[in-house]
């Protein structure tokens, strides 16, 4: 697929060589004006919004309605200067972008794994968990299907109302690995019995 990254931090580019590796075509936006935002999503069957929480709504304005009818991947998490969690309870970032845009499809996931995992979808020998959220079955499939190409083992985790559960299990999981000094090489497996 060709898929169009906002963003070319650590979670971009580690999905980006994640995808690369399986042979999707990437190609970056960002403030560079030679590879602008608008252009990476026109070119993109897919948009992945991975920015810091403060620029979504400037990456969504830049993207506007080239996003309709698309797959917005948002990896995003809505944290603060104090690592609190800005948006929760009755509402979570991913919804608050699907308002944004709302002839997309936005799909929430990646945010409950470290940059450090996202491009191999592992730890050691251990297959991490990739939690999936959206109201579009067909725009989950897509994303659940990325997944399984970078290595993840993807969990449908519901509708998109359910990023309000992700994202502050994201939260926790900085919170063991920064605060409580357990590292980034750690991360969520879901067990099936």
């Amino acid at each position: 697929m060709k898929i169009g990254i906002i963003g070319t931090g650590n979670v971009g580019t580690a999905i980006g060589s994640g995808l690369t590796r399986k042979g999707h075509k990437i190609k970056f936006g960002h403030r560079d004006p030679n590879e602008t935002v608008a252009d990476a999503a026109k070119w993109g069957e897919v948009i992945i919004l991975a920015v810091p929480y403060e620029s979504v709504t400037d990456a969504a304005r830049a993207i506007g309605i080239i996003a309709d009818g698309k797959v917005v991947l948002d990896v995003t998490n809505a944290v603060g200067d104090n690592m609190n969690l800005l948006i929760g309870f009755s509402t979570s970032a991913a919804e608050e972008l699907q308002k944004k845009m709302p002839k997309a499809h936005v799909v929430k996931a990646f945010n409950t794994v470290f940059a450090q995992n996202q491009s191999t979808g592992r730890i050691g020998d251990e297959k991490l968990t990739l939690f999936i959220a959206g109201d579009d079955v067909k725009a989950k499939q897509t994303v659940m299907q990325l997944g399984r190409d970078i290595g993840f083992d993807p969990v449908d985790a519901g509708p998109l109302k359910s990023a309000r559960y992700l994202e502050p299990m994201a939260m926790l999981l900085i919170n063991l690995g920064y605060v409580l000094g357990m590292g980034n090489r750690i991360g969520y497996r879901l067990v099936k019995g």
